[in-house]
């Protein structure tokens, strides 16, 4: 199966995830769930050039140093199944902007989880908190509701 290749990354300053509420793209299959930046690769990009492109893009900030975590595999029919390349970022410059895809908001870590999210997100915030070594993560859901996680080849309970 073809993966479709994105980023996705979660900027922190002062105890908190910079999070992108997606309110503004119709037809989004985040919509009105609260994410990290990230987008689609462009041909020719590696996952750091794309983090990197989108990150600016969408923030108007400039990562200094990225820190790449893991890969997630999101399958949720009818959507297109996408391999996700998971940043976070604590060394950043410039001006935070307006996101013409959502309202960016710095969230305090310990509230993230009250916020409407994917179900699956709730496993790798734990993830990144706990600092894990890489990981894979595979996530497949029935709409809005997790079916099936499998962490390095582990099946995880719902």
């Amino acid at each position: 199966m073809e993966l479709l290749q994105t980023t996705l990354c979660y900027l922190e300053q002062n105890g908190c995830y910079l999070m992108l509420h997606r309110v503004k793209k119709q037809n989004d299959v985040n919509h009105d769930k609260w994410i990290g930046v990230g987008g689609k690769f462009e041909p020719g990009e590696t996952a750091e050039t794309c983090v990197r492109r989108e990150v600016y893009e969408e923030t108007g900030l400039t990562m200094e140093a990225p820190r790449y975590r893991g890969i997630l595999d999101f399958y949720c029919p009818p959507w297109p199944a996408e391999r996700i390349h998971l940043y976070t970022c604590t060394e950043f410059t410039g001006t935070l902007t307006d996101c013409d895809e959502g309202t960016l908001e710095w969230v305090p870590k310990d509230q993230v989880d009250a916020l409407p999210l994917w179900q699956g997100d709730k496993i790798f915030f734990r993830l990144l908190a706990e600092e894990a070594p890489f990981f894979h993560l595979e996530l497949t859901y029935d709409g809005d509701a997790l079916t099936h996680a499998v962490l390095d080849g582990q099946t995880l309970p719902i």
